[in-house]
């Protein structure tokens, strides 16, 4: 590439959700709505412990990860106390609300939304003994990771 030449604009985003904790689903939900937004193509594919964040029964109960996250800069012993998950998620849920960033039910709504397309994954369904109408209805399939590669073509992966 020379000097002069620009880099080409990215035009689609494939973003891997794998973790179920809010430190987990929130990145991926605000690269896809900042695609979204830039008008680039986004696709979800929810896999392994991601699926809370679009079941019927968990999305609306996605805890702060306390144990073992380096990012809260206290032991690990602390974040294992009884009740210690649940103050964090209610530390992070009234910051986040203060900032007009929606709740995960209502954020992955809006993607959807906007065009971008969820998936669950097939393997981690099968694993956890999950069915379509186990997710909420913006979940357009289950499909195997040949096929999410296959959606991801000529895109960028990212994998949160």
């Amino acid at each position: 590439m020379s000097d002069n030449a620009q880099p080409m604009p990215i035009e689609k985003v494939s973003i891997i959700v794998s973790k179920g904790s809010l430190d987990g689903v929130y990145p991926g939900l605000i690269m896809a709505n900042g695609a979204r937004a830039e008008g680039i193509e986004a696709d979800l594919f929810f896999t392994f412990f991601g699926l809370d964040a679009i079941h019927k029964a968990r999305h609306e109960h996605i805890k702060m990860a306390t144990v073992g996250n380096p990012g809260l800069h206290f032991a690990t012993l602390l974040g294992g106390l009884p009740g210690m998950s649940a103050v964090m998620t209610h530390y992070m849920t009234q910051r986040m609300a203060k900032l007009d960033i929606p709740s995960v039910p209502e954020f992955i709504e809006m993607i959807a939304d906007t065009g971008a397309g969820l998936y669950a994954c097939k393997a981690s369904a099968d694993l956890f003994g999950l069915e379509k109408n186990d997710f909420i209805p913006q979940v357009a399939d289950i499909i195997t990771v040949g096929e999410f590669y296959a959606m991801a073509a000529g895109g960028q992966i990212i994998f949160t």
